[in-house]
């Protein structure tokens, strides 16, 4: 949560930005609505830099249907837009749809993925930009991993505590190391695979201190990786759900051992809690995070009846611990 309390977020489908003032948490109003900047359309992720801006992922151009390479939008704090550049590629990746992004101001560099929210192409791209002036320096495409396809639908870039590394995952569960970053020929190791089978997905990591924490579909389980040395990632924990329960969405509470998980099939309306020991990346689900009366953890979104109204049952995606 950001410390002005005004939260960015996407309604993807429909090409909307919406910014919500969450400073009184249960009293959340809608500050204003952007839709399409520039050529492009299709907000998907967003990053705030250290000036205050906010730098955003945009997946399409504008009336492509659900094609054409979006890029790269910066905000200012209110909203209004500062400057954008484009993702197109076509002579290298035609596929590439801007999706997650990772900013390192140490070596003005910002990392973006490229995987179509859509599924129509399976990027395996990863993009490397100049973040002062957004210029686009180079397009890496991911190697296969053994199995040969961990290099599919790029997902997640997490910058490490060293401020300079960069891990890479995707939803096809590999994991890589981005290599010079520093210069203007950045390549990409492959350091690391779980099962997966299609679907699921592996999707969302965070990173605690020297633990990478990676949810994986195809498994049911989130995975704790020491990347104490990020070639070499080893396993050191896992937290298994039930067989029907898909984990999608991780994010780490400030400060905290606690993470919250959201997901799909058994988790598409539930939201479970979980804790990390920052020392040994050993993790735990929190069992008594749970509704009044209940035996199972977690709390259900699965209702009717809604202070807004009779809408049906909430699905929840996107998810964080908001600041105190």
């Amino acid at each position: 949560m950001p410390s002005s309390g005004v939260l960015w977020a996407n309604g993807f489908a429909a090409g909307k930005t919406f910014r919500l003032d969450l400073r009184a948490p249960m009293h959340g109003r809608l500050v204003d609505v952007i839709g399409d900047v520039g050529p492009f359309s299709h907000p998907h992720s967003y990053v705030r830099l250290p000036n205050g801006h906010i730098l955003a992922t945009f997946q399409q151009n504008v009336d492509s249907g659900h094609g054409g390479t979006g890029g790269l939008v910066e905000f200012d704090s209110a909203g209004r837009v500062v400057r954008y550049a484009s993702a197109a590629v076509p002579a290298v990746d035609s596929g590439v749809r801007p999706y997650s992004l990772a900013v390192v101001p140490s070596l003005d560099r910002v990392v973006t993925t490229a995987t179509d929210m859509h599924l129509q192409t399976r990027s395996r791209a990863v993009q490397v930009w100049r973040l002062s002036d957004l210029r686009l320096l180079q397009t890496v495409l991911l190697p296969p991993g053994p199995r040969g396809d961990e290099n599919a639908m790029t997902a997640e870039p997490r910058l490490l505590a060293d401020d300079r590394t960069v891990l890479v995952n995707t939803f096809t569960c590999g994991l890589y190391r981005l290599e010079g970053l520093d210069g203007d020929t950045p390549s990409a190791l492959w350091v690391y695979s779980t099962p997966w089978r299609e679907p699921p997905f592996c999707a969302v990591p965070i990173v605690v201190g020297h633990f990478w924490l990676q949810t994986s579909g195809p498994e049911h389980s989130v995975i704790s990786l020491d990347i104490t040395d990020p070639s070499r990632p080893r396993e050191v924990s896992r937290l298994t759900l039930q067989s029907d329960q898909i984990p999608h969405w991780i994010a780490l509470e400030p400060n905290g051992d606690r993470f919250v998980i959201t997901g799909y099939r058994a988790l598409e309306s539930r939201v479970l809690l979980a804790r990390v020991d920052r020392t040994t990346g050993a993790l735990r689900l929190d069992t008594t995070f749970t509704m009044r009366g209940s035996q199972q953890p977690g709390v259900t979104f699965d209702r009717e009846q809604w202070p807004h109204g009779p809408t049906g049952r909430a699905v929840p995606h996107g998810a964080l611990f908001s600041r105190p």
